[in-house]
């Protein structure tokens, strides 16, 4: 007997069997319970996606409760300690881990895309030198769209792979084009002999050496943080990318609204919130009256919980180890001392441990970028490099499902019925 759901509708008395497939059931399978035949029928309300699940998926999997992630089946501690940036990218977008010889042509065929055409470093000459740079690069990412009109052509398995290659061979050099922007600084051309990571850093910091010497450790920092942030279910950023994509635009123009949904505070922008709060506490003797002033309700603890994981983010342990690395080449950020006091008090009190708010990814990600010189404007830009890998691995899952129409959801509509038009003279004062 297949797995059912008994409802009975206690307004009629009427009893309906629901199928229960993967552990859910349909929403439109509630459709056929009505109180009267031209009724609608029953729909589900859910605002923010609390517990409907959108899509049938095969890329990342979130145990939040016991603090799993995985790519593709692959732990997240695995990946970041053997594994690299473009490696990972492979994985999430294809489904396994690469051969040595496809690994090789993958990195040829992203090293191959790494340039920009000269009237989009024209048009990013074009922003106000002050121009934050994710709005620079959301708007450069969207322009794309005008450069590669191929990128419509998101039926086509070649043209697609080719906008692929595209978008993660140019995020790092438009990111690293915005950055120059805002400190007046000239561009940085790729440096093709580099390995990713090593040539954004270089398109990022090179000023009059013929090449750009990275630290390694801190190339090794960046390509796990970019790995940590590759992917992360359907979170705000990638229901933006499947819903826009839905409609069969390009994969520029879904990308920027992608991006766009990461600009906000409460999604790209958390690790730059962690960053004002430790300034806002100061010194390290005074975590405890600030642990007490979140208690009594008038401070919020920024970077513990997620709206995910009831447990400790497995990305925030391997971040917290990371961090110590990099310090020891740029020296400890000042705010440490005060994140470890806050951490250490916040584990131990009872009243944070019964909420479950444990240290999520942005804790620390954003003192290591600190550290590496990054300006807290550059956080979400950051983020968006790797997470592009993500984005457009969500897309083509979604363009391939059969399942997948236009994103459209439903309504509970609470307005007026069917008024009539009052002429201006007959109109009552509101």
């Amino acid at each position: 007997m297949p797995d059912t759901l008994t409802i009975i509708d206690n307004r009629t008395g009427k009893k309906y069997e629901i199928p229960i497939t993967d552990e859910t059931i349909k929403a439109v399978d509630l459709r056929q319970i009505k109180v009267k035949d031209d009724d609608f029928g029953l729909m589900t309300y859910d605002p923010a996606f609390m517990n409907t699940a959108s899509c049938r998926s095969k890329i990342t999997f979130i145990d939040g409760d016991k603090g799993i992630l995985r790519y593709r089946g692959y732990p997240i501690e695995q990946l970041a300690e053997k594994s690299n940036f473009l490696e990972t990218a492979y994985l999430i977008l294809y489904g396994e881990l690469p051969t040595k010889q496809h690994y090789e042509q993958w990195v040829h065929d992203i090293t191959f895309h790494t340039m920009l055409h000269e009237n989009i470093k024209k048009l990013m000459d074009g922003f106000h030198y002050d121009a934050h740079p994710m709005g620079m690069l959301i708007s450069t990412i969207g322009a794309l769209s005008t450069f590669y009109r191929d990128g419509l052509r998101i039926h086509d398995p070649q043209a697609r792979q080719k906008q692929v290659f595209r978008l993660i061979a140019k995020m790092p050099t438009i990111a690293a084009f915005a950055y120059r922007h805002s400190v007046g600084r000239k561009y940085v051309y790729p440096d093709n002999d580099l390995s990713y990571i090593a040539n954004f850093m270089s398109m990022l910091w090179r000023m009059t050496e013929p090449k750009y010497q990275a630290h390694p450790a801190l190339v090794k920092a960046l390509d796990v943080l970019f790995i940590l942030h590759a992917d992360h279910e359907q979170n705000c950023s990638a229901n933006a990318m499947r819903g826009i994509g839905s409609s069969q635009v390009d994969p520029y123009s879904a990308m920027a609204g992608a991006a766009a949904a990461l600009y906000g505070p409460l999604h790209g922008g958390a690790n730059e919130a962690v960053l004002r709060m430790l300034d806002e506490i100061g010194s390290k003797d005074k975590v405890g009256a600030f642990i007490q002033s979140v208690k009594a309700g008038s401070g919020r603890l920024m970077g513990f919980g997620h709206r995910v994981y009831k447990n400790y983010d497995p990305r925030a342990k391997v971040i917290k180890r990371l961090a110590d690395e990099v310090f020891e080449v740029t020296g400890r950020n000042p705010k440490l001392e005060i994140a470890l006091e806050l951490e250490r008090i916040a584990l131990e009190d009872e009243y944070f441990v019964k909420r479950k708010l444990y240290p999520n990814v942005d804790f620390y990600s954003g003192l290591i970028y600190q550290a590496m010189g990054f300006p807290v404007e550059m956080f979400p830009v950051l983020f968006s490099i790797p997470r592009t890998v993500g984005w457009l691995a969500q897309w083509e899952e979604m363009l391939n499902d059969p399942e997948q129409k236009i994103a459209r959801p439903r309504q509970i509509f609470l307005g007026y019925g069917q008024r009539d038009y009052v002429a201006m003279s007959k109109r009552a004062g509101s």
